[in-house]
């Protein structure tokens, strides 16, 4: 196989290298929203007029974005796999982090809306404006609940998604091995 071929098999698809980009921007964007909001005293006005509506019509964008990135994945058939220059604990941490961070792209909004659902004060959940249908029903003691998963399992996203960029920059700056630069599929 020629140099170009391999690069363009080691390369992922231009349409799951923007969804990546724009996913990874809306994440963060939601991760540092969702610490800034919540620490806001109840008598900041913005924080329910603006944050946390904000908030909800980014977090179901997101969810939108990170499903069709998994069903593009899906119908992809040759995806980069991990260079084999890696350490097999490398490759296996790669794939967990991997796949734990798909896992809960979809979980924790979900937790999201099921929080907004279930809070007896909400006022619903919107998309850009349109009024979304609360899919469980009031209950205070669920929002709890849901609540606190959606904070734990926001978190342990941030911890995923620091050792994906650990895990890059260590392969592309300090590995030996330059066929061990991971990020260069994603650029």
């Amino acid at each position: 196989m020629n140099q170009t071929n391999q690069e363009d098999v080691d390369r992922y698809p231009a349409s799951l290298r923007i969804l990546h980009w724009v996913r990874a921007i809306l994440i963060l964007g939601l991760l540092w929203a969702g610490w800034h909001m919540t620490g806001l005293d109840d008598e900041v006005a913005s924080k329910f007029d603006v944050y946390y509506p904000w908030h909800k019509s980014f977090g179901l964008l997101a969810i939108l974005v990170a499903l069709v990135q998994i069903t593009v994945r899906l119908r992809t058939p040759r995806l980069p796999q991990p260079p084999q220059t890696l350490a097999r604990y490398e490759q296996v941490l790669s794939r967990f982090v991997h796949r734990g961070m798909y896992t809960l792209l979809v979980i924790v909004p979900l937790m999201g809306y099921s929080m907004s659902s279930t809070f007896t004060l909400s006022d619903g959940v919107f998309f850009f404006g349109v009024n979304l249908p609360e899919l469980l029903p009031k209950n205070d003691n669920w929002f709890v609940v849901f609540q606190w998963l959606h904070k734990v399992l926001a978190y342990t996203l941030l911890g995923l998604i620091v050792l994906h960029v650990v895990g890059a920059i260590k392969h592309r700056l300090f590995d030996r091995d330059p066929r061990s630069d991971v990020l260069r599929r994603m650029l």
